[in-house]
């Protein structure tokens, strides 16, 4: 969910309002998904370089994620959610990390949708937990399976399609073993900007491709 930035920036808006107005465009966005028949969707929301920001932008994006975990919650319990929190737990607040597992433990058994928040996520950090995670348990004969079963996304489907907006041409380390198959859509629109029209526009192009997945 790239651009909120450059969108407040293009407006001679504070920072802060970019990522307001993105906070608004994601609420949109999954009533969209789940509308759309989407089983599940994984949004990248904090990165672990994004702890590098300062520590005003750092703030304002952690109270955002407290409203999405509290005050969302009662919302997103009555479209039939499930919430899934993967990352780095321990890096956030106590109340965060509370707030996390009470999301997660309200919404186990709701079978709407799956919502998958990453927060504090890396993907060679990810990678590299599973592999300490497998050293410290003693297995020694990894499969794709068992290393998979390590993953923090391990009672999560592998994604079939990626949507990165802004204009940015990479994956910025989000999901990269999950992802090797995953079909890439790229928009140089701005997150907050994104249209339903382009979400279903995406959505089509997707249903319309080969996906021979090495066939």
């Amino acid at each position: 969910m790239d651009g909120n930035r450059r969108w407040a920036k293009g407006r001679n808006l504070p920072t802060l309002e970019g990522h307001r107005q993105g906070y608004e465009k994601l609420k949109e966005v999954v009533l969209w998904a789940k509308t759309a028949g989407v089983t599940h969707l994984i949004v990248y929301a904090l990165s672990t370089e994004n702890w590098n920001r300062t520590s005003e932008e750092v703030s304002y994006l952690l109270n955002i994620i407290r409203l999405v975990l509290t005050r969302e919650l009662s919302v997103i319990k009555k479209e039939g959610a499930r919430i899934v929190c993967i990352g780095e737990r321990e890096r956030f607040p106590k109340d965060i990390q509370e707030f996390m597992a009470k999301a997660e433990e309200e919404t186990a058994l709701l079978t709407g949708m799956t919502l998958v928040l990453a927060l504090s996520y890396g993907g060679r950090t990810e990678i590299l937990n599973a592999v300490k995670t497998l050293v410290a348990s003693g297995t020694k004969d990894v499969t794709e399976e068992i290393f998979k079963g390590a993953l923090w996304t391990k009672d999560i489907p592998d994604p079939d399609l990626i949507i990165r907006t802004s204009g940015e041409m990479r994956l910025s380390g989000f999901l990269p073993w999950q992802t090797v198959y995953s079909e890439l859509f790229f928009t140089k629109t701005l997150w907050p900007d994104f249209s339903q029209e382009e979400f279903k526009k995406i959505l089509f192009e997707f249903s319309e491709r080969d996906r021979r997945i090495g066939r």
